[in-house]
């Protein structure tokens, strides 16, 4: 967590009682739109299960219920074979929202940053087959970006208009728009991996725009949005904001689909106007679709499963670029917690920075991750946890000379803090803390 998330941590205790920590608070007395649960509430406007755990602090201050959650890892990240390489650095976020009632709905602000432009530089962190973005001018390759300092700066309301059906219209200077699954950094079933997926720039790259308006009508089970964002993707400068010569040039719609506490099912599509600096004269499409599941163990643990397709279609080419995911995460025992991730999809020599003179044009990868954390303390408002990242690669023959064999990999040591979870009293924003 960064600093800000830190600080709220310590103080809200002078905001907080024992157990319940929002019962009498406004939200508390109103009750959420329809009645939906905090839990649902995904990075953007993303919905996922209501029994997906929560880790998170909560207050009242006034008309104010205000939230604070994020994660931190100090890590050691060795990526094996020629174009690998080795670094100490930390992954983290931190987020703070509050929220009031206002007009017969819920209005809620939120301000999301990381601290990777200076915890892992503009370079990023290594990560054999990753690609995406750029640092200075050239392609990164094999390191995955830092995120921008500003992750996500948006106003959302919400309101009932009938008993069964809500509108919400979301606003962000930087956010996300209705585009692909829940981040991957907000998914439950990857709450213990520090590292992005390969599929990242498939999938869910559009977390952070600069600039998205969404609006949407849902009901309990049933979210259907449309959105206008600015489709660039953030550029190696990581501290600003990215508005010059952009505008709502892009455009997306979700639908997504709860018909249990478990699961919760999305499909999405969009067009990206020029989302890639070093080519500009290239959009494309995105189509994607996800499922998760998540339920509560009979330890107090938690189960999270997700299912994540990703397709790209960019101009000029007839057929869509996918990419498959796979991950999961347990909690079990109060202090363990096993997680996995399985990958597949093809990338061009361009993804991959491979020579011009070679013969290779594409090439298929999968990955399998497995790793293991756990948890030092199980009392007071935050977790200190310890864990292992091993990662292996199945590529192509073709690229053993680049990679030093055909199953080049990866291992990470990592620390990791983050609030505790929170237990489920039931629907709206009703939480206690897990002592």
């Amino acid at each position: 967590m960064t600093m800000i998330g830190i600080q709220f941590v310590r103080r809200a205790g002078a905001l907080m009682t024992t157990g319940a920590l929002l019962f009498g608070s406004p939200l508390a007395a109103q009750g959420a739109p329809l009645g939906i649960p905090a839990t649902r509430a995904g990075s953007g406007t993303t919905w996922m299960p209501d029994a997906s755990p929560m880790h998170a602090v909560h207050a009242a201050a006034g008309q104010w219920t205000l939230n604070a959650h994020g994660t931190a890892f100090l890590q050691y990240d060795r990526q094996n074979g020629p174009r690998g390489s080795t670094q100490f650095g930390s992954i983290n976020w931190g987020m703070l929202m509050a929220a009031r009632p206002m007009g017969g709905g819920t209005l809620q602000l939120r301000g999301m940053i990381s601290l990777e432009p200076f915890t892992v530089g503009n370079s990023g962190y290594p990560l054999l087959l990753q690609s995406g973005e750029t640092y200075r001018g050239t392609p990164l390759v094999d390191r995955q970006h830092p995120h921008d300092l500003f992750i996500e700066l948006a106003v959302q309301y919400e309101r009932a208009i009938t008993k069964d059906l809500g509108i919400s219209l979301y606003a962000a200077p930087v956010g996300e728009p209705a585009v692909g699954p829940v981040a991957f950094m907000h998914r439950p079933s990857a709450a213990n991996d520090p590292f992005a997926p390969l599929s990242h720039h498939w999938q869910d790259a559009t977390h952070v725009v600069f600039g998205t308006v969404t609006a949407g009508l849902f009901t309990k089970t049933f979210k259907l949005e449309a959105s206008l964002f600015n489709g660039r993707e953030p550029d190696e400068i990581r501290t600003n904001f990215d508005y010059a010569g952009r505008s709502l040039d892009s455009y997306a719609g979700r639908l997504t689909w709860n018909p249990t506490a478990q699961w919760s099912v999305s499909g999405s599509f969009a067009y990206l106007h020029s989302p890639e600096g070093l080519t500009p004269d290239e959009s494309l499409l995105r189509i994607g679709g996800s499922a998760m599941y998540a339920r509560a163990l009979a330890d107090g643990g938690s189960l999270a499963l997700t299912a994540v397709y990703g397709a790209n279609r960019h101009d000029g080419v007839s057929h869509l670029e996918p990419s498959y995911l796979a991950e999961g995460n347990v909690d079990f025992r109060a202090r363990h917690s096993l997680f996995g991730r399985v990958e597949s999809l093809k990338k061009d020599a361009a993804d991959l920075a491979l020579a011009s003179s070679t013969s290779i044009a594409s090439a298929q990868i999968t990955e399998f991750v497995l790793g293991y954390a756990y948890d030092l303390n199980t009392t007071g408002p935050a977790r200190f946890g310890v864990g292992v990242r091993g990662s292996v690669h199945l590529i192509p023959n073709s690229l053993a000379s680049l990679y030093g064999s055909n199953m080049p990999s990866g291992v990470a040591l990592f620390l990791r803090i983050r609030p505790a979870a929170m237990a489920t009293m039931g629907a709206g924003h009703h939480h206690t803390m897990k002592q």
